[in-house]
Order: structure tokens, then C-alpha cells, then sequence
């Protein structure tokens, strides 16, 4: 991706190297069932291969102290830290077009970086969580330290794929300020296990394809993507299908486990928004071929 030259967005909040940033208490309470900042971060910790037993039921909003950008980070930290607030600057720019068509006001989200644990709305969590969103704050949180083992572990790499990682929790924020997240939560709470998975699923899959909506428009803007890029992309979404996942973390697979969908459900729908770039056909609940 050529982003050196691109616009820095304005809401990244950089608390990587803060000292007493709300760290994990180690209780082993699982966010759910506490409203609907707990139920997110149970829908999504799988993106990664989460692990629920770093999820605490946090009480209140009190957000962590913020670091001062850039403080004890390598050169390294510093440009991902770029790259992330250029990512971000543009799905902003793509976002805030796609609301004003539709007649709304996009309300842009914070994209909060950390290290090893932070405090949200939605209560501590721990960094092997992976990335989530967290409705209670209206914040996208992402341990860059961690997708790099990800990416390791589960043989993906590429600057864009952490650009669709970032486009996906954005997604989830759309179908929040959109209504869509309080519609499915309300749903879960009166289904089966097997019903909620399948409604999670669709979550998802949906936020898979409003990070092909992006990608459809980042695209159009010469020498910022290429092909190869979406191809990462591609590799990205198929590396956290979960039926990818379980194999390799025990062996088999169970379907009626399934919270984000399988690798070839989630490059299926990141495609379709990708070819399409129009919102109106990403409604995963109204159809039984996903």
C-alpha cells in the first residue's frame, strides 16, 4: 500500500507504553449477558482466536489514562502507528460519502491502540482478545503487537491485511450507529446457543462485506492500493474463517460453534462488497445462502 502521503486521521488514541492504562485484572467473569458491550466483545473475540477467559465485566465508562503519542516506541511502532491513522483517515473519508448519500451524519469512530490490556466501556480485557469494537464507547481497540503474532500463527501477512482488520471493526460500528448491532443483540437474548451463533455469524459476514465496501472505494484512488493488496485481504479473511481456526487450535470442526463464519463465507462476502461497493446489498439476515 503507498499511504506515506496520505491524510493522518484525527482519532487515533495512542495509549501503547501508558503506564497504569487500565490493565487486566485477571478475573475470569465473562462479558456477557450485561448489556450489549458485553455481548460484542463475546461476538467478536473469535476474530483472532480469543481466548474468553481475558474478557472481565467492567463497571462504567472510566477510560484509561492515555499515553503521549509516540512515547518509548521503536521507529518501527511509530510508522505502524502511521500507517494505522492513514488507514483509518481513509475509511473515514469513504464512510462519511456513503452516509451523506444515504441522507445520514456518519459519526467517526476512535480507533484506541494499546499493549498488552486496556479498559473500554465494555470492561478490561486482555490483549489476547485480538481486536474489537466497543458500542458502549464508540472505539475500535487494536494491540498491533498482538496481530503480529496472528499473523504469524496463522500464516497471513501484508500491510492490508490489517487494513481489512481495521475496516471490519469499523463495520461494526456502522451496523451500530445504524441500528443493525441492537437489533441482533436484542435477538441473541431470547434465541438458543445454536440460534445466537448463526445470528453472530451474520454479524459478521456483514462487517466482512462493509470492509469490501471500503476497500471498493480505497481502491479507486491511484497508487493507494493494487492487487496484490486485495489479495492480503482475501488471505486475511480466509486466515480467520472459523472453521480454519478450530481446525488448527483442536483438531475439528464444529459448525453449530460458529460465530464469524467459515474462510470461504468470509472472502465470499469481503468480495462481494468489494465488486459491489454498495451498501444496500449486504443484508447477510435476510438471506439463507450466505
Amino acid at each position: 500500500m503507498q499511504w506515506q502521503e496520505k491524510r493522518r486521521s484525527t482519532n487515533v488514541e495512542d495509549r501503547r507504553g501508558a503506564s497504569g492504562g487500565g490493565g487486566f485484572t485477571g478475573g475470569r467473569r465473562i462479558a456477557v449477558g450485561g448489556g450489549l458491550g458485553g455481548i460484542v466483545l463475546v461476538v467478536l473475540y473469535l476474530i483472532f482466536g480469543g481466548d474468553l477467559s481475558q474478557i472481565t465485566q467492567g463497571s462504567g465508562e472510566t477510560a484509561a489514562p492515555t499515553a503521549e503519542s509516540g512515547s518509548e516506541l521503536s521507529t518501527s511502532q511509530k510508522d505502524m502507528g502511521e500507517f494505522v491513522s492513514v488507514v483509518l483517515a481513509d475509511i473515514e473519508d469513504v464512510w462519511n460519502a456513503q452516509f451523506k448519500a444515504m441522507g445520514k451524519t456518519y459519526r467517526e469512530p476512535k480507533l484506541v491502540l494499546y499493549t498488552g490490556s486496556v479498559e473500554s466501556a465494555c470492561g478490561y480485557a486482555g490483549s489476547s482478545v485480538g481486536p474489537f469494537y466497543c458500542p458502549g464507547d464508540e472505539k475500535v481497540y487494536l494491540d498491533l503487537d498482538y496481530f503480529d503474532d496472528m499473523q504469524r500463527q496463522l500464516n497471513f501477512e501484508g500491510d492490508f491485511a490489517l487494513a481489512y482488520v481495521i475496516a471490519h471493526e469499523v463495520g461494526h460500528h456502522i451496523q451500530n450507529q445504524l441500528g443493525i448491532m441492537e437489533e441482533v443483540t436484542s435477538l441473541q437474548q431470547r434465541s438458543s446457543e445454536t440460534q445466537s451463533n448463526a445470528l453472530s455469524v451474520k454479524l459478521e459476514l456483514q462487517a466482512d462485506f462493509l470492509a469490501g465496501v471500503w476497500a471498493h472505494y480505497a481502491r479507486k484512488t491511484q497508487g493507494f492500493i493494487d492487487s496484490a493488496d486485495i489479495e492480503e485481504g482475501m488471505n486475511a479473511a480466509s486466515a480467520v474463517g472459523d472453521d480454519r481456526i478450530m481446525k488448527q487450535q483442536q483438531g475439528y470442526v464444529v459448525p453449530d460453534g460458529f460465530t464469524h463464519g467459515t474462510s470461504a463465507q468470509r472472502v465470499r462476502w469481503f468480495r462481494k462488497g468489494l465488486d459491489t461497493g454498495d451498501v444496500e446489498q449486504g443484508d447477510t439476515f435476510n438471506t439463507n445462502q450466505l
